[in-house]
């Protein structure tokens, strides 16, 4: 059975290894690992910053993500970002995810001073995008620019 629980910092070396897989995986990218952990245990230490859920089958974890809060003044609510989404390869297309967005989903639903929800995605990852779509969401409203400096 799947269920869908918050993290704890119990739960970091997991949260941290998952995000090591996504980013090579996703974006063939090698994270520096001290900065990924001291950066997951962020999370737990200063809550503002964010929550991580748990997908979990019995008692293995199977999935992951992180959401984020950005405020919009033009709806007077909060906005969760999704971010560092991961599922295991052998629990991929069995609804992880949507379950996890729908956890996402309901909190929003439920709470009045929260407007939304966003996430982004690399244009390369196809196979996400059709996932999204299929759960309702659409990109046809922003695109979504950055600079960031070099790891």
């Amino acid at each position: 059975m799947l269920t869908i629980v918050n993290a704890t910092a119990n739960d970091g070396d997991i949260l941290a290894r998952f995000q090591e897989e996504m980013a090579l995986e996703s974006e063939n990218l090698r994270l520096d690992p001290i900065a990924l952990r001291k950066g997951v245990k962020a999370i737990f230490d200063d809550p503002a910053k964010g929550f991580y859920l748990l997908a979990k089958e019995d008692a293995n974890i199977v999935g992951c993500l992180l959401v984020t809060s950005e405020w919009s003044e033009w709806r007077n609510k909060t906005v969760y970002w999704i971010q560092s989404v991961y599922v295991v390869p052998e629990a991929r297309r069995k609804g992880v995810f949507r379950k996890m967005y729908e956890e996402v989903k309901n909190r929003v639903s439920k709470n009045e001073n929260l407007g939304g929800i966003r996430l982004y995605v690399d244009k390369s990852n196809t196979r996400a995008q059709e996932v999204y779509r299929k759960i309702g969401m659409n990109d046809q409203h922003y695109s979504y620019f950055e600079w960031m400096k070099d790891f």
